[in-house]
């Protein structure tokens, strides 16, 4: 018997790129060599059913060992519910699930070290409920957990960023004023000096861009989308100004466009201050400033004909730095990365420096390939180690 489970495995394992093949092949030859009672291929044990619910929080879990380790939690009650696994007293989130619809079961993974351990139940429109303590033995290593914050940790971050905003918008300003005058003047070599300076006083401003609503269309928009591209009437702002400077339209052209553009921007200066920036967004933006910098500006695809998207990429970084900055206090003690994060900031922002030469810069497409690559490499890099800010910081309830 032994000899054609042989015969088979040599037949399959010719066509391995069929799907399955292999699998089958090692089944048969287990078979043929496994003897009588052995358990070296017993099944795996059924992992515990957790139950959640106002009443019934956590309940099902017992002896659990050190190591990964799989939940099913089951929502028994008649509400969505939150689900948490943390450490006591700590409270520190090891896992998580969101939205747990009534009857739905759904696996909790996560990996534990020994200590004890809770399950902590987000029930909606009721107080949080902790479920009993539940003893974990073992040696095996435990994975990442991270202390909760709750929205009234992210006001202070939020009015210190409120206050980097508000200056920047006064430089906004008498940028944009400079960059009117010039173009009101004729001098379309000044205006052309102007334009960069008032561009990177907006496009430092980072995190507020959300809150600045469809001021942020008409001050910084792209034709993208537009019918009529880059001569549609609703192409205004920085770019549209940029548009007509580097593809020689005249000051007479330009100068309704630009003085829309100095009234717009005086018109968020004065609307700013009734405006919440809204603390759970600071957070997310730490990664989503980069990510829109590695989309339009790294790929030269918001320029519109001054070649200057690395210096725009550089203004981002600095939105970026000051993001960080207000949210540091929070982030020293639960993100052991942040110093690594800072470390390639400066990287980035060298790379970045480097193609600066006086007052231009080298354009996206002019780039050696080798340094686009490094310098595309290096922010891809710094994407992934922003990434788990958003759920470190994430404001969740514990009581």
């Amino acid at each position: 018997m032994l000899a054609l489970f042989v015969v088979i495995y040599l037949e399959l394992i010719v066509d391995i790129r069929r799907p399955g093949v292999v699998l089958v092949a090692s089944l048969f030859l287990t078979a043929g060599c496994s003897t009588a009672g052995s358990d070296e291929h017993a099944s795996p044990p059924t992992p515990p059913t957790v139950q959640i619910s106002a009443s019934h929080c956590g309940e099902g879990w017992t002896n659990p060992q050190a190591g990964p380790q799989t939940i099913m939690v089951t929502n028994t009650g008649n509400v969505t519910s939150g689900v948490d696994l943390v450490d006591v007293p700590r409270g520190a989130v090891h896992a998580e699930l969101e939205g747990l619809a009534p009857g739905v079961t759904r696996p909790l993974r996560v990996s534990l070290a020994q200590g004890t351990y809770a399950i902590r139940c987000d029930v909606d429109e009721q107080n949080v409920i902790v479920g009993p303590s539940v003893t974990v033995v073992g040696n095996a290593p435990g994975g990442p957990a991270t202390v909760p914050i709750s929205s009234n940790d992210l006001l202070a971050p939020a009015r210190a960023y409120t206050e980097y905003v508000t200056g920047g918008l006064k430089t906004l300003l008498a940028k944009t004023e400079v960059l009117t005058q010039a173009v009101d003047k004729g001098d379309l070599a000044a205006a052309r000096k102007a334009w960069l300076p008032a561009h990177l006083a907006y496009e430092s401003l980072g995190s507020a861009y959300g809150t600045f609503g469809d001021f942020d269309g008409a001050i910084n928009g792209s034709p993208a989308g537009l019918p009529g591209g880059v001569h549609d009437t609703n192409f205004t702002g920085m770019h549209r100004v940029e548009y007509g400077l580097w593809h020689n339209e005249s000051t007479k052209t330009l100068r309704p466009i630009v003085d829309q553009l100095y009234r717009d921007v005086k018109a968020l200066c004065d609307d700013f201050p009734a405006q919440r920036l809204d603390p759970a967004d600071l957070p997310l933006r730490a990664h989503e400033i980069l990510e829109r910098t590695l989309q339009f500006e790294l790929s030269g695809r918001s320029d519109q004909g001054s070649g200057t998207t690395l210096a725009t990429a550089a203004a981002n970084l600095q939105g970026t730095r000051e993001t960080l900055a207000v949210l540091r206090p929070l982030l020293e003690s639960r993100y052991p990365r942040l110093k690594q994060v800072a470390a390639h900031l400066d990287e980035l922002d060298a790379l970045l420096a480097a193609q600066k030469h006086g007052t231009t810069w080298t354009p996206v497409d002019r780039l050696d390939p080798r340094v686009r690559q490094t310098i595309n490499g290096t922010a891809g890099g710094l994407l992934e180690e922003l990434a788990p800010v958003a759920e470190i910081l994430f404001p969740r309830r514990t009581r």
